[in-house]
């Protein structure tokens, strides 16, 4: 385990605690640097995760560092100037682009190093784009969330390759333990989403928010063609938040009910349980239309010792093992996500068993939340040893 300094107090800016992987990582970070001694603090808008990071011991500073505008991010930068004096911060982590200018600022003012962190693919179209992303490769170290992030870093900011390590997002294998999901928990889930009891319909899953690039019309598409070809025997079920986006979630109600997939397709809103929604799935899907930089939505399924189908592309590519873990897919194409989906029924339970062991394994050995915070830790050592 790595040491870190006597009296180390980490400021980590992101722009808010609602819900996502950088989120989720920017609790996690902050509970093992509680673990290893030191104090945490959050500076974000807020959000229904802040408790979480209240309960473990972390502390949040409220200030609205998902603003863009000009003004408002220099007033930002002033008041982190005062927090990393007044809490005598060792090191800033900036997770957002946004709230990167406001960190990068007060880190320069005050002396502290600054990381940041690239939990997606930025693309950008123009020099003042580009100029904005670059950001987060001003401070002493930068980490990326998988390998495909980190090669687009490369590619997008000639930056030192010294200057970027990759960390993969880690799963908390303390939740997401399938020894720890009891009936009871997938049963009352089954019963909330209008699922068949006697088990008669294989269970697809796509847990994610309620958004275009999640890939949820090529499902439904998908869905209406395997019916067509004479498929009954098939649920999907779209758990996620579709986060004040109600067009897109009437238009996505709006296509299963022309589809008449109103038994087929059930779109259920926010999970708080997800151990317990892999547990009830059958196969999980993450058919993005756009690369995702990491895709943990890919790899808690697997931990959950259930088979994923994927869309081919990002960090999917590196998180899922054709034909062993599971399923890739070109994205969009709805023929190939029908006979994927086919192939996964036909496949059997056995074989499904198989593959929901082995992804489990080697998720469990290469994604883990503990992997992930301790490799996050030596980064922090190796920055204020550099600086030192």
């Amino acid at each position: 385990m790595t040491t870190l300094p006597a009296n180390f107090t980490l400021l980590q800016v992101t722009p808010e605690l609602e819900t996502g992987g950088a989120e989720q990582t920017t609790i996690d970070v902050a509970e093992a640097v509680i673990a290893a001694g030191g104090k945490a603090l959050v500076a974000t808008r807020g959000g229904r995760m802040a408790a979480r990071l209240v309960a473990d011991g972390g502390r949040l500073i409220q200030m609205p560092v998902q603003s863009k505008n000009p003004l408002v991010m220099l007033g930002n930068a002033a008041r982190l100037i005062d927090l990393i004096r007044t809490e005598k911060v060792s090191l800033v982590h900036a997770r957002s682009r946004a709230p990167a200018f406001s960190a990068l600022w007060a880190a320069h003012a005050t002396k502290v190093p600054f990381v940041a962190t690239y939990h997606g693919v930025y693309r950008a179209d123009s020099g003042l784009k580009r100029w904005y992303n670059a950001v987060m490769t001003r401070g002493d170290l930068v980490i990326a969330n998988s390998d495909y992030t980190r090669d687009h870093v490369l590619a997008e900011h000639q930056l030192d390759p010294a200057r970027i390590v990759t960390i993969p997002r880690g799963v908390d294998l303390t939740r997401f333990d399938p020894r720890k999901v009891s009936e009871d928990r997938i049963a009352a889930l089954r019963a909330a989403w209008g699922l068949p009891v006697d088990r008669s319909k294989l269970v697809f899953l796509l847990g994610g928010r309620l958004t275009r690039i999640k890939g949820h019309l090529s499902i439904i598409a998908a869905a209406a063609r395997m019916r067509a070809e004479g498929r009954e025997d098939f649920v999907i079920v779209f758990a996620g938040d579709d986060q004040g986006r109600t067009e897109f979630r009437e238009e996505l109600l709006t296509a299963i009910s022309s589809a008449g997939l109103t038994e087929h397709v059930k779109v259920v809103g926010h999970c708080d349980d997800m151990p317990a929604a892999f547990r009830l799935c059958d196969v999980a899907l993450l058919p993005t239309t756009k690369p995702e930089s990491f895709g943990r939505a890919a790899v808690e399924p697997q931990v959950m010792e259930r088979p994923v189908i994927v869309a081919d592309h990002g960090g999917a590519r590196e998180t899922v093992v054709e034909g062993e873990t599971g399923w890739k897919v070109p994205p969009g194409d709805v023929a190939a996500w029908a006979g994927a989906m086919t192939a996964a029924i036909e496949a059997g339970g056995a074989r499904r068993r198989t593959m929901g062991q082995a992804g489990a394994a080697r998720a469990r050995r290469l994604y883990s939340v503990g992997a992930m915070c301790e490799a996050t830790l030596e980064v922090y050592a190796r920055v204020l040893e550099a600086r030192a």
